[in-house]
């Protein structure tokens, strides 16, 4: 996943994969990506094209609509269509921007 890095990269967000480790995860906003499932292509009974479900997790203290721009800037630069959808989260009192696509 080399282009979902690099596409991280761009972001400026600090982000990593599925959380960050106890105690080291910075002040929002930040990022967790995951790799949730695939939907690959078959063909003759194999794997002919890998396809995977990227979830894109943007965490904020407040609605921040700049560091949602970022993020949309650059998947849109890379010509990803992805579905968006957000929800506060109580307990961690953060919301959570959630981008889904696939790669």
């Amino acid at each position: 996943m080399d282009k979902l890095i690099a596409i991280m990269n761009k972001v400026g967000i600090p982000f990593a994969y599925d959380h960050f480790a106890e105690g080291e995860s910075p002040e929002p906003p930040f990022i967790c990506y995951l790799l949730p499932g695939s939907d690959n292509f078959a063909a003759d009974g194999r794997v002919y094209y890998k396809i995977n479900d990227v979830n894109i997790e943007l965490y904020t203290d407040t609605k921040d609509l700049s560091a949602e721009q970022k993020l949309e800037d650059v998947l849109d630069k890379y010509g990803i269509f992805y579905e968006k959808s957000e929800t506060w989260i109580d307990s961690e009192k953060l919301y959570e921007v959630l981008y889904q696509f696939e790669m």
